[in-house]
């Protein structure tokens, strides 16, 4: 629960008015007084702004959304379909773009508390932010794990990453390049590359791996991308989203691979855009519009205290969206 006036008031051992006079810099009041005031905003994490808002009686229904980067296709689609629901739920969006950057998203936190939200959906993956367990609110999570106990919905990644493998062995593929972001925090997604080289190790085919940090540019990615396929001559390449499994295809056809011939590629994702602009590009194919119901829904049954209810994980199918770059 967050922290109200009445709150602040008892801890402080004065009314709710003197609260508020602090606050708003009303009327003569002792150092002594002002001191207790604030000792106890300090020790609730009580957010000053939210004051003028209780005193004026107003009701904001504001969700806050952080995620990594809305410059991913399926990740803006994802947001558009929550901030969809929401508003026809009569609750506005208030959406923050991390950047992978924990100090971004620690005061994006803050600021979100300080406007009284009553909830948040993040998809972020920085990990060990105190903010989310300060902060009471009711939260539910996208492709990202919590030590607390914080709903978290994601595709299913295992079964993702198996299906990924196992069409492409069955279509002739027997040395992969697995392309990946970073490994190093811990997400769901990261389930995706358990699952393609458990298959990939049962019927004896090596994997090379290849992860890029977040913040990595295009160009150093092409590069690299390109500096691994010459080197490695895989017959088969899966990458962890759609956009870099396009950088692939580009990168192996300038380095006079055939896709699908020489090499197959699937991606993960399947945003609407990738579906409608690309339609070279094999993926694996997230519910996009069952995510985003899930997790509104679950935001809604935290809202009204049923949190006994809830699971820890919710895992929904994927499907493969078979196209060009996979042979026939």
């Amino acid at each position: 629960m967050q922290p109200k006036l009445a709150d602040v008031a008892k801890l402080a051992g004065v009314s709710v008015t003197t609260v508020s006079r602090v606050i708003n810099e009303r009327g003569y009041l002792s150092a002594a007084t002002k001191e207790k005031v604030f000792s106890a905003m300090q020790q609730l994490n009580y957010q000053p702004s939210l004051a003028a808002r209780v005193l004026q009686g107003k009701q904001f229904k504001l969700v806050g959304l952080i995620f990594a980067s809305l410059e991913n296709p399926l990740i803006a689609q994802v947001v558009e379909e929550i901030e969809n629901r929401l508003f026809a739920r009569g609750y506005k969006a208030i959406i923050c773009n991390s950047m992978d950057n924990p100090e971004k998203e620690q005061q994006y936190l803050k600021m979100l508390m300080a406007n009284q939200v009553d909830g948040i959906i993040t998809g972020s993956h920085n990990e060990g932010i105190k903010e989310y367990k300060m902060s009471g609110l009711p939260i539910v999570s996208y492709d990202r794990y919590f030590q607390t106990k914080i709903p978290t919905v994601s595709s299913d990644n295992q079964a993702g990453g198996e299906l990924a493998a196992r069409t492409m062995i069955e279509k002739g593929s027997k040395k992969f390049m697995v392309v990946s972001g970073s490994l190093e925090k811990r997400a769901p997604n990261n389930r995706r590359l358990t699952g393609f080289e458990q298959i990939a190790k049962e019927h004896g085919c090596p994997v090379q791996m290849v992860a890029f940090p977040f913040n990595s540019t295009p160009t150093i990615r092409r590069a690299t991308l390109r500096e691994k396929l010459l080197a490695d001559q895989p017959d088969g390449i899966f990458c962890t989203d759609d956009q870099t499994a396009l950088l692939c295809i580009q990168e192996a056809r300038r380095a006079g691979m055939r896709v699908p011939e020489d090499v197959q590629v699937i991606g993960y994702d399947g945003s609407d855009y990738v579906q409608e602009y690309h339609p070279e590009l094999s993926t694996i194919v997230q519910p996009v519009e069952d995510i985003a119901d899930l997790l509104v829904r679950l935001l809604f049954s935290r809202l009204q205290k049923n949190d006994d209810q809830l699971l820890d994980k919710y895992v929904l199918p994927i499907k493969l969206l078979q196209r060009d770059s996979l042979r026939k």
